[in-house]
């Protein structure tokens, strides 16, 4: 009779979190950066159709990194349990922490009881009235939460790319200063080589605090053009331009073939 094979659960753990860990280091980087008027959330993807930032609710957003098939069916969920709760009480009592709570007990969830974990890390944010009142929560493979403040990157050397965040943001940036930060910390490679990122490259939205209920824009075409190329001291974007000039330029779907970035079918996440 041969004897049953035996793993100690922590050495299984230990496993599954090396298994996540690599397969995020090897997607390209999302950052998620605090400015003056909102959030803003700029990616490395040069995809027109497969979007790592995305609308959940009205002043709340999302950002992933990893497997898109996996980090996609968390996004619809998000919308399905935002639209549900809205619906059932009231559109104030859907919040960052409330949908970071659900995400993490189903990441959770997976990582202990099915056979490979979700290779993905996830960023909810919500812009308040106030900049001291945005919330930027990052969920981990294992369903680990942590409340951000200021900024966050997630992908690839993430390490690297938070500590050169850490170097050149401040509080009170505008958007085309930390739009152009972001690009400098994307764009920096890990051994001193540095990578030109033009806006084909680049995936950039922000939760607008001075919008009315629905704050994510997707910046894109000439905006971003202008916001990239502006130099240090010169006039940024004026408040509400977001609303205007960008508005016929970009659409606030995920896609063709995809649910519609905001409220959806009302279906909780498991």
């Amino acid at each position: 009779m041969s004897m049953p094979f035996y793993v100690p659960p922590e050495q299984v753990m230990k496993d599954r979190a090396d298994f996540a860990r690599k397969g995020i280091a090897r997607g390209r980087s999302v950052i998620v950066v605090g400015y003056d008027r909102g959030i803003a959330f700029v990616a490395e993807n040069p995809s027109r159709a497969l979007h790592k930032v995305s609308e959940i609710y009205d002043r709340i957003a999302f950002a992933a990194v990893g497997r898109y098939n996996e980090f996609e069916s968390l996004r619809v969920a998000g919308i399905r349990y935002a639209d549900l709760r809205g619906y059932s009480y009231d559109r104030t009592d859907v919040t960052a922490r409330a949908l970071a709570n659900t995400y993490a007990q189903t990441l959770g969830a997976v990582f202990t009881q099915e056979s490979k974990p979700f290779e993905i890390e996830i960023v909810v944010a919500e812009v308040g009235a106030d900049s001291s009142t945005d919330q930027i929560f990052r969920l981990t493979y294992d369903g680990s939460v942590a409340d951000e403040q200021g900024f966050v990157a997630m992908g690839g050397a993430s390490d690297a790319a938070e500590e050169r965040l850490g170097t050149g943001w401040r509080p009170g940036m505008t958007l085309g200063e930390v739009l152009r930060l972001a690009v400098d910390v994307l764009g920096a490679g890990e051994n001193g080589e540095r990578r030109a990122l033009d806006e084909a490259q680049l995936e950039v939205a922000v939760l607008d605090r001075d919008r009315p209920r629905r704050s994510f824009r997707r910046v894109v075409g000439p905006l971003l053009t202008r916001l990239l190329g502006d130099q240090p001291g010169t006039t940024d974007v004026p408040a509400g331009i977001l609303g205007t000039e960008s508005a016929g330029a970009q659409s606030d779907s995920s896609g063709a073939g995809e649910p519609p970035e905001g409220p959806g079918p009302a279906t909780p996440p498991a």
